[in-house]
């Protein structure tokens, strides 16, 4: 009796066991099934997969992305008329690479967009022209200055080609939050009526003054100083391949052919030294003191805006390390995301690398509403962009320090022996000039070359032979070259700047002349 009461214990436990795992599979299938068939739902709706918040460029070049992977955009733009603005009139020759890898090399055409080959640089009366180098980059090793509105809108209207892309004018209000995950935004339309849309992934692209971003992330933009501005029209520089920059006090001016017929005359400022303009101190402050610093055969273009009562713009410069967010479904991108000083003018490249990057991580996705799969490709893309950004980061808070005019020695020795360094030609210009162009995005490259302008300017500081206050200075110029370095191997990682491992891995997977 007992023997017959153990096993129907036995089979019975054993059923118990095979519904419950029977029960439990059924379930997951369901699950499964009905995941699946909202996703499916959504497409046959005509729901975007992706909802970008911005169509600048960095918005319209994404949008134009994901759309040619197949994927549903929609874009909203606060404003879609031209935009005038006085920044991002400049991509270097890696941003073109990144443009043409995305399909886009034709928006540089028909904006009358001008080519640029050389960095002419003018220091105390002399003049040193550094071209960007040929070799070992797989595209043409030149520049383009142009209108950023005209640019703005050829990217748009190649977005907007493609039939899976909605471009909408509204004002994003909010994202909509639930549990820590971006589920989509809160904007009004054209017509004033506050609506919502819904995406499983949210893109904030909506530039440097973003309301957006503490939304997502806790970072603050500081502003280092403030760049005056102001166009020269009917006139062509006489050498137009050329940009023309004045190491000039407080800081450098700089002179480019900005169309066929215009130059962009500029300089930077900083908090404390600008003159009103309302009431006309900055037309004569710019007459009066930073003209005669402009040589001679340039320094009757930059009167020529002056004189003729060009609009001069003012903005400010602003640095923001980039930081992830910890709410799921949204990423941020562009100025919104990442800022460093414009005085190299690589913003654009790094954020159309960015886009390169976050589009191969997300082309194996089939569907992007799996926020757990999603997190992980943001994770791995922050990771990833480090070698372009860590570079052009630290190379834009160098290069601005450098250009600064000072009475202090160690500063002064720091800028001259840049000077030096690109004006001597070489294995050491073509270098640094390959870093500034976003052609060789090596951090540990970037290192060696500061390495070597601060022995060159400690050499300069200790001849003809060393005494104690040059020893002083030395030493100060030592600390000077260390603070432009160890704050972003703290903000962007010691591994992923130092370990060359990372830097091949970009290189060969995003410089190469293949699009992706």
């Amino acid at each position: 009796m007992d023997m017959y009461l153990t096993q129907v214990c036995f089979w019975m436990t054993l059923l118990s066991v095979v519904l419950t795992w029977a029960i439990s599979y059924i379930r997951r299938k369901k699950t499964t099934k009905l995941t699946n068939t909202a996703a499916g739902q959504q497409r046959r709706d005509g729901g975007p997969d992706v909802i970008i918040v911005g169509a600048g460029v960095g918005g319209s070049a994404l949008a134009y992305a994901l759309a040619k992977d197949g994927r549903r955009v929609h874009v909203i733009e606060r404003d879609m008329s031209e935009p005038v603005r006085m920044m991002g009139e400049f991509m270097q020759p890696g941003g073109r690479l990144m443009l043409a890898k995305l399909g886009l090399q034709d928006c540089l055409e028909e904006i009358d967009a001008q080519k640029a080959t050389c960095l002419s640089l003018y220091k105390d009366e002399k003049k040193a022209v550094v071209p960007f180098p040929v070799e070992d980059f797989p595209y043409e090793p030149t520049g383009r200055t142009f209108h950023n509105g005209r640019f703005v809108q050829r990217l748009r209207q190649k977005a907007s080609s493609l039939p899976n892309v909605r471009l909408e004018e509204g004002t994003v209000k909010s994202l909509i939050e639930e549990k820590g995950v971006i589920k989509g935004v809160t904007y009004k339309n054209s017509s004033g009526e506050e609506t919502t849309d819904f995406a499983p992934l949210t893109v904030v692209c909506d530039g440097c003054f973003s309301n957006l971003r503490r939304s997502l992330n806790n970072n603050d933009a500081e502003v280092m100083s403030y760049q005056v501005g102001y166009i020269s029209k009917n006139c062509q520089l006489e050498e137009p391949e050329y940009l023309h920059l004045v190491m000039s006090k407080p800081s450098f001016t700089m002179l480019y052919q900005l169309s066929s017929t215009e130059v962009r005359c500029g300089l930077e400022l900083f908090p404390g030294q600008i003159p009103s303009i309302a009431n006309g101190d900055m037309t004569n402050f710019l007459r009066n003191t930073m003209a005669p610093q402009v040589p001679p055969k340039l320094r009757e273009i930059f009167l020529k805006g002056i004189d003729e009562g060009a609009q001069i713009k003012v903005m400010p410069t602003k640095r923001m390390a980039a930081t992830l967010s910890n709410k799921k479904g949204a990423i941020v991108l562009g100025d919104a995301f990442n800022m460093r000083h414009p005085s190299i003018a690589s913003g654009m490249m790094v954020l159309l690398s960015d886009i390169l990057i976050l589009r191969r991580l997300l082309q194996p996705l089939e569907y992007l509403g799996d926020t757990n799969k999603v997190s992980e490709v943001i994770k791995s893309f922050y990771v990833i962009r480090k070698p372009m950004s860590a570079t052009v980061n630290t190379l834009g808070t160098a290069f601005s320090q450098v250009l600064v005019a000072s009475t202090d020695k160690a500063k002064e020795a720091m800028r001259q022996g840049c000077y030096d360094y690109l004006s001597n030609g070489g294995f050491g210009a073509s270098g640094l000039m390959a870093l500034l162009g976003g052609m060789n995005p090596r951090p540990l490259s970037l290192i060696y070359h500061l390495c070597v302008v601060t022995l060159s300017a400690t050499a300069q500081l200790l001849s003809p032979f060393p005494s104690p206050l040059g020893i002083w200075h030395s030493l100060r110029l030592f600390g000077l070259s260390m603070k432009m370095l160890v704050p972003h191997l703290k903000a962007e990682g010691v591994s992923q700047m130092l370990f060359p491992a990372y830097a091949a891995a970009y290189r060969k997977t995003y410089m190469t002349a293949t699009t992706i």
